[in-house]
């Protein structure tokens, strides 16, 4: 007796043979409403319980989260997780009878409390209850270290090589002569008993001792005036050999140079000197310092090679000033630090003073700084020298010669080396480049 095979309808309309198929229960995800918790992993339920945490009795456990094995419900096929666990509010339910995570899973610590491992998860707050750092920017340090520099960069001792043109044998000719009529004044009064002789030889003798002490307090001075009275020249017609100025615009060569306190980077010349008070009685780094005047006590002075465009033709040149060339710098420093008896030091100036084992007990002192930044407006004086098709400014082989100047009563001077002029230090004159 043959069994009867029943068939039935599908939604399109076709029969066919066998029962119909009975659908399985899918399991589905509820979705339900997260409460905010701020960031922090232990007011997040499930999320906190996956990280081992206890939230009855707060503690928690180091190592990565415990999977357990799906039920039988879900799907029938295995399924390999490789990556982290999500976990969110529309996420379903993982399913499969297998399922293996790459690495091998740690045992559970028994500590009672230790720092949760990187997950890769970002939150704000504490990770324990001990931890009392907070987030936030770093403060940078600032190192105040003495910078050491190659062989490529002059260091100067600070003092300009100059002096008076003129020859030994006169001034000690003019000294005699004024001891000479000094004496004989004296004897002639003593002789003739009339003090209007003496007066005579010494209105004589006074306009010579008030020249020799103008020409001693404004030598400097006046030697920067002429510098910046002497005409500018082309480089375009200059020739090997010959003296000339240049005004220009100036940029940094292969080493930029940087002042040791303020740290302006990108510098073509960087001075910084510290200067000390002598008083009546007291401390003084320098026992041979005069009392009531200022010393220097420590000196940074830097320049290197560096270029310079000419205004008027347009012309690059190179100003060799490195490798221990002779530079004369006339360039006005200012005061950065001024320190008096009573005063209390900063910190960045105490640090200063520690990394180069400078004293910073009670002294009256004063931290000043001068350079020459990259785009700055520079007059630099040399003898042009052309190698190999590149024009070159070096320094002169001798000392620069000044004559008389009758109209500021101002003897012949004279001053060594490749000369740097700038007028100011203001940033607001400095073109970009």
């Amino acid at each position: 007796m043959s069994s009867r095979i029943g068939s039935h309808q599908l939604r399109n309309g076709l029969f066919v043979s066998g029962r119909p198929e009975q659908q399985k229960e899918r399991p589905t995800a509820i979705s339900r409403a997260v409460p905010y918790t701020g960031g922090d992993v232990k007011k997040s339920g499930e999320l906190g319980k996956m990280y081992g945490i206890d939230m009855s009795t707060g503690d928690h456990h180091t190592g990565p989260p415990i999977l357990k094995k799906p039920s039988s419900r879900a799907s029938s096929s295995s399924q390999h997780n490789s990556g982290s666990v999500r976990s969110g509010p529309n996420s379903g339910q993982m399913g499969g009878h297998k399922s293996s995570n790459s690495g091998p899973i740690p045992k559970k610590s028994s500590s009672g409390s230790g720092p949760i491992q990187p997950t890769g998860l970002i939150y704000s707050g504490p990770l324990s209850s001990s931890a009392g750092r907070r987030s936030g920017q770093l403060e940078p340090t600032i190192s105040f270290k003495k910078i050491v520099y190659g062989s490529s960069v002059t260091s100067l001792s600070g003092d300009i090589k100059m002096g008076f043109n003129v020859s030994r044998v006169a001034m000690w000719v003019l000294f005699v002569v004024i001891l000479m009529a000094l004496m004989a004044g004296a004897f002639v009064m003593a002789t003739v008993k009339k003090i209007v002789i003496l007066v005579a030889v010494g209105a004589a003798v006074a306009p010579i001792l008030m020249i020799l002490l103008w020409n001693y307090a404004y030598k400097e001075r006046g030697l920067v005036e002429f510098l910046r009275r002497y005409p500018d020249a082309e480089l375009r017609g200059a020739v090997n050999g010959q003296f000339v100025k240049v005004t220009g615009v100036v940029t940094c060569g292969s080493i930029p140079l940087e002042t040791s306190f303020q740290r302006v980077p990108r510098c073509v010349y960087a001075s910084t000197e510290l200067h000390e008070y002598k008083a009546c009685v007291g401390n003084c780094a320098n026992p041979r310092q005069r009392s009531f005047s200022w010393g220097r006590r420590h000196s940074e002075n830097y320049v290197g090679d560096f270029y310079i465009s000419d205004f008027q033709t347009g012309l690059r040149a190179l100003v060799k000033a490195g490798y221990g060339a002779k530079v004369a710098p006339f360039v006005k420093s200012k005061t950065v630090v001024d320190v008096t008896s009573d005063s209390e030091l900063s910190p960045n100036f105490i640090r200063w003073l520690a990394d180069r084992n400078l004293s910073s007990d009670d002294r009256v002192m004063r931290l000043k700084e001068g350079y020459i930044k990259e785009g700055s407006t520079v007059s630099v004086m040399g003898v042009v020298m052309l190698q190999e098709n590149v024009l070159m400014i070096v320094p002169p082989p001798e000392p620069i010669s000044i004559g008389c100047q009758w109209l500021r009563c101002l003897l012949p001077t004279y001053v060594e080396g490749l000369i740097l002029t700038c007028d100011d230090i203001q940033d607001g004159d400095v073109i970009p480049v």
